[in-house]
């Protein structure tokens, strides 16, 4: 048996909304059928497609690991200096020690978010708690170079998406919670004190803070 494990996530950049880990562990000889079932990365399948991939991607798996990192969590570290390359550095060693239990040799492969793979790859391996039996790869755009790697995108961004259903099953229409979407914005400066202390928002990115200078500028043209 030859395992590999996947890891990548979904919602780095978005305002609003979780940053979501997901590791999947395949024995290698099962990456044709999820060829053969349609597995890619998951910017580049419906979310139809990706909610009937999801359990399949699950039955073929030794065992996965997906890991909510909600924005009041990105913004606490943040205000401790740590950034979001390292902070998913430690969800993706977090990932790997909570899956490499009772495994021989694995081979990780983990979509890196860094132009540095190296200096990511030395912060990955920092936070490992055994790291003897792994070979541990950190590749840019390993979610499209690698099936084991868009069957983790897939199992992150299928909890994404759920977990943007419940904000706004609560809240209302917040658009998918990327900068770009306009309805996001237009959520965000209509809800800037109402939900303010939710901790849905990631107050650090720059939408938030133009949002805040506007409705700031708003006020002082009210006088």
């Amino acid at each position: 048996m030859v395992l590999k494990l996947g890891i990548d996530e979904a919602g780095r950049g978005p305002v609003l909304g979780p940053l979501v880990i997901a590791g999947c562990l395949i024995d290698e000889k099962f990456e044709k059928q999820l060829k053969a079932l349609g597995v890619k990365d998951s910017k580049q399948l419906t979310r139809k497609k990706r909610e009937e991939l999801e359990p399949e991607i699950k039955k073929l798996a030794e065992t996965f690991e997906i890991i909510p990192i909600l924005p009041i969590e990105i913004e606490n570290n943040n205000e401790h200096g740590v950034k979001l390359n390292e902070l998913e550095a430690i969800f993706a060693a977090e990932i790997i020690n909570r899956i490499n239990k009772g495994f021989n040799q694995i081979k990780v492969i983990i979509d890196c978010p860094n132009p540095d793979t190296g200096k990511w790859r030395d912060l990955v391996i920092a936070k490992i708690k055994n790291t003897s039996n792994l070979e541990l790869v950190c590749e840019h755009k390993a979610d499209q170079n690698h099936i084991v790697t868009s069957a983790a995108s897939v199992l992150a961004k299928c909890v994404r998406d759920r977990e943007m259903d419940a904000l706004k099953l609560k809240y209302g229409n917040t658009g998918s919670g990327y900068c770009f979407d306009p309805i996001t914005i237009k959520f965000i400066e209509e809800n800037l004190t109402k939900y303010n202390g939710e901790g849905i928002f990631r107050k650090t990115w720059v939408t938030w803070k133009v949002a805040m200078e506007k409705a700031g500028q708003k006020k002082l043209d009210e006088f």
